[in-house]
């Protein structure tokens, strides 16, 4: 009988464990797997190429959705104006790495994953002058890790030659931005 109740309770902890996993909804996760299984059949050059790739994306669909938010709470105009630069420049960069995707056969997520998404959430709570300042700390943050991610990529940590390109063409505008989101947080201080 106890070998049933264990069994039993190792099999319902198991459900639930299934049954909890946020991964399953995440943009990003949903992204990997079905880039791990071109990488298996060998439609995909690179496994790691395809992460930067949707990491990228998840970036970009985050900073556009975030910027827009702030076109409508921020109060500080350096912010807004900040944020109109944000939603032109990763609009632009997001299209040219989904069709660059497309060229090689790399699956995108469709909306931030679930650490992007969080963001967004979490600032969708704040207003006012705190909004304001929680958007400049979170944009000099991220563009700080943006910023390290693309010059890996660039460098070296890229195998296929149009990923490099595009992470070298993308790291000016990115060093642009996180100047400017430290010189915006700067002046709010």
């Amino acid at each position: 009988m106890k070998k049933i109740s264990l069994l039993f309770l190792l099999s319902l902890g198991v459900w639930t464990f299934q049954a909890c996993d946020t991964k399953k909804n995440d943009t990003t996760e949903q992204a990997e797997e079905a880039n791990d299984e071109k990488e298996d059949q060998g439609a995909i050059s690179s496994e790691d190429d395809a992460e930067f790739a949707v990491k990228a994306a998840s970036g970009g669909l985050m900073e556009v959705e975030l910027a827009r938010m702030a076109q409508q709470k921020a109060q500080n105009k350096a912010v807004k104006d900040f944020a109109a630069m944000m939603i032109k420049d990763h609009t632009k960069a997001n299209d040219e790495l989904k069709s660059l995707a497309a060229q090689k056969n790399i699956t995108l997520p469709s909306a931030p994953g679930n650490k992007h998404q969080k963001h967004i959430d979490d600032l969708a709570k704040v207003t006012g002058a705190e909004f304001d300042k929680e958007y400049m700390d979170l944009m000099v943050e991220d563009h700080e890790e943006d910023v390290k991610l693309f010059e890996e990529i660039a460098r070296d940590d890229a195998e296929d030659a149009a990923i490099k390109a595009f992470a070298a063409k993308t790291v000016p505008t990115l060093k642009n931005h996180l100047a400017e989101a430290k010189r915006i947080k700067d002046s709010m201080n």
